[in-house]
């Protein structure tokens, strides 16, 4: 088959993936002559705009082939969406999988070519490096058998015991029972934390609320006191630097819990609050209408999680301001935020929590919580620009843990590559090399469970209670999970582990994803590995923001290069029970079944300089 073009090769394409503002960007084209092609035109349009035709200038001819070359300089940040048309017998090149042209008389997909703000930058202190998860009521109690600071929580104190479901959410235990992880128990696991090679924690919501998800936020400025005090935070953010390890935090802006000092339904903080307040100073953070069933705009109905006025000034100033709520925790010892359900914030209060982030400095990081290509998102109607460079660092990358679950769980690995590469090829850099790669979070099934046991399937929480793998399945899922990690730990992105998949935890989702971590836990294969990974992260300029290229995707064999300053790697992931012969870098590689090698070649460039810890 004739190459024609192809946006994923330098060649045909410069810069490979996403461009700066004002940066050239070349397009080429490569037609044997006796295509009889002599006026190819590219097809471009700007995102909600019209279509521009560029006429593609002959460069000259070598062999049979003739080149088409044109460059162009686009100043608008957005996105952009192009084909070309080559202007004979109706026919056009659109895009194939990894990037590959496809020559048809019909309408196929355009490529896409992001444009980011030219000054974009993202925390170089990632670079190389692991971020951790913890969900902090789960992972240790540093205090002992911790005396319940609200009456309506229930104390856990058989650590084993799964989590309560039952009754549900009209009534009941459900996220009230707490096992008493704190600031303390965090602290004393920093040596485990940074023998693991974790360099990032990202803590699940820690501020007052009461539920023990804490996601329905009571007060803003203060500690939940299960979890200790604000000088214990502080503490422990002094102590996890001195060991390497940077700490996020939570923020959870788009709604307030009914039961907080700021909306105080309840009554829990005494007489003021919106609801019962109309002169509260807290009311115009809400929305409140008969319209709505329960008189105020609540977060997908749940009448417990009032939504706030993001737009509102006073609301605003609250998060971001000076002595803020992102001001005051940065001060305590945080190194950044991750933004829950960042597709429900506007842009423009995204910028605001950058700016009072990036006050902290440029090494400070803004993570946001989206689930899909973060570049094409619409969300309430509104193409979303928060990945352009002046919004979030980067984001969750969904799109990643889903194309290995389907690699891992027999899928092709060309589709595999496709979704990798397409992530690649939309984000700008700066933000694909800040992007959260992960295997399960506290919304998602526990990696072990998602990869080996039945698919949920909408059963109801009493089916998913207490069901764990048989042992033949389970030792061929903790196989499974291990190239999960390699291939998390070597594509483009930070790789984060969710705390106890280091152990084979199980569990379906909320609250069974949730269990305490079980220190007792004897699984000591899959921790050696991430430390062998970490340490080849940190050490391999390949893996700091090397581009990537897929080199082989066939069938159950995944296989692909990290070009890096001065070092390259390939890697090769075998998904099949059976031994598989490739080569990498020029030499031939035996792989065995489910499993994968990694080969690095260094060059005789200048070494760039290491990371920060």
């Amino acid at each position: 088959m004739d190459h024609l073009f192809n946006s994923l090769d330098s060649q045909w394409k410069t810069p490979r993936g996403a461009a700066r503002a004002g940066e050239p960007v070349r397009l080429a084209l490569t037609i044997p002559e006796s295509y009889g092609f002599v006026e190819p035109r590219l097809v471009l349009t700007k995102d909600g705009g019209s279509p521009v035709e560029y006429r593609m200038p002959w460069t000259g001819r070598e062999g049979e082939v003739d080149r088409f070359e044109l460059t162009l300089t686009l100043k608008e940040t957005g996105l952009y969406f192009y084909y070309f048309d080559l202007y004979s017998d109706y026919r056009k090149l659109y895009r194939g999988d990894l990037g590959e042209a496809l020559l048809t008389r019909e309408s196929g997909s355009c490529w896409q070519l992001t444009v980011y703000e030219a000054d974009f930058a993202t925390p170089a202190a990632l670079r190389g490096g692991m971020l951790y998860q913890i969900f902090p009521d789960r992972f240790f109690e540093g205090h002992p058998h911790t005396v319940m600071p609200f009456a309506d929580r229930v104390y856990r104190a058989n650590k084993q015991g799964e989590p309560y479901f039952w009754p549900n959410e009209q009534g009941g235990q459900l996220n009230l029972d707490y096992y008493g992880g704190d600031f303390e128990g965090i602290r004393q696991k920093l040596p485990y934390l940074a023998g693991l090679g974790v360099s990032w924690i990202y803590l699940n919501p820690i501020f007052e609320a009461h539920a023990n998800h804490r996601y329905n936020t009571a007060d803003y400025l203060n500690a939940d006191p299960l979890l200790g005090t604000n000088e214990e935070f502080t503490r422990l953010c002094k102590e996890a630097k001195e060991q390497g390890i940077r700490i996020i935090l939570d923020g959870v802006f788009s709604h307030t819990g009914s039961d907080s000092r700021y909306f105080n339904r309840e009554g829990r903080y005494g007489r003021g609050g919106a609801y019962h307040d109309p002169n509260s100073p807290y009311r115009c953070w809400y929305d409140f209408d008969k319209k709505y069933p329960c008189g105020y705009r609540s977060w997908w109905g749940f009448d417990t999680l009032p939504e706030v006025r993001e737009d509102e000034p006073a609301y605003q100033q609250f998060i971001c301001g000076e002595r803020g709520v992102i001001d005051t925790w940065m001060r305590r010892g945080a190194s950044g935020f991750r933004l829950d359900v960042a597709d429900e914030l506007p842009d423009d209060f995204i910028e605001a929590i950058r700016r009072a982030v990036k006050a902290h400095g440029p090494d400070s990081y803004l993570l946001g919580e989206v689930w899909e290509d973060a570049t094409t998102k619409v969300a309430y109607g509104v193409r979303r620009t928060y990945l352009l460079g002046k919004g979030l660092d980067g984001v969750m990358n969904y799109p990643f843990r889903t194309a290995i679950l389907d690699f891992l769980r027999g899928g092709s690995a060309l589709a595999a590559a496709e979704q990798i590469t397409a992530i690649c090829e939309h984000y700008p850099a700066p933000a694909l090399h800040a992007a959260m790669n992960h295997l399960g979070t506290h919304d998602t099934e526990r990696i072990l469970t998602a990869l080996e046991d039945e698919p949920s399937a909408g059963r109801d929480r009493y089916w998913q209670s207490g069901r764990r793998l048989p042992r033949p399945k389970y030792d061929h899922g903790i196989r499974l999970v291990r190239l999960a990690y390699a291939l998390l730990f070597t594509l483009p992105g930070v790789p984060c582990v969710y705390y106890g998949d280091e152990i084979g935890m199980q569990g379906y989702r909320d609250p069974f994803n949730r269990a305490y971590y079980d220190w007792d836990s004897t699984e000591n294969r899959i921790k050696p590995l991430l430390r062998q990974l970490a340490k080849l992260r940190r050490e391999c300029d390949a893996f700091w923001e090397g581009e990537l290229r897929v080199t082989r995707a066939d069938g159950g064999l995944l296989q692909y290069r990290r070009t890096g300053p001065t070092e390259t790697a390939e890697i090769v992931v075998n998904r099949t029970p059976r031994l598989l012969a490739t080569r990498a870098l020029g030499k031939v590689t035996e792989v065995n079944p489910f499993s994968f090698t990694v080969v690095v070649e260094d060059t005789d460039k200048v070494p760039p300089e290491r990371p920060a810890p």
